[in-house]
């Protein structure tokens, strides 16, 4: 069982550090050389990557409902507002989903931090 996250680009640099230094894997859109990329199209790379895609952007967040609306597959949005759960929260938790859970389990959901 593991989750292997995609960092949308207005996540803390904080939280991807924190979960690389507990072992999960994570690759940030910084990384991936996709900054200033649209959200429908970060949401098609993270399914193609096989990541479920963590953001604490609401515009994400809205592709992804739209997307659960329309049917339109994607590989799972994970959501954290910006100013109501704190970085050490964000990373226990996703450090949780990744080492507790599958893939499978996100696919065309959208769930919210906290646990």
């Amino acid at each position: 069982m593991t989750v292997a996250f995609y960092m949308d680009e207005h996540v803390h640099k904080a939280i991807s550090e924190g979960l690389r230094r507990r072992g999960v894997d994570v690759l940030t859109v910084q990384d991936d050389d996709r900054r200033n990329t649209p959200d429908d199209i970060l949401l098609d790379r993270a399914m193609e990557l096989g990541r479920v895609m963590f953001s604490q952007d609401r515009d994400l967040l809205i592709e992804a409902q739209r997307r659960q609306v329309e049917g339109i597959p994607f590989a799972g949005v994970i959501y954290a507002h910006q100013l109501l759960v704190t970085i050490g929260i964000c990373v226990r938790d996703l450090e949780l989903i990744a080492k507790a859970t599958d893939l499978e389990d996100y696919t065309n959901q959208v769930e919210y931090l906290p646990l």
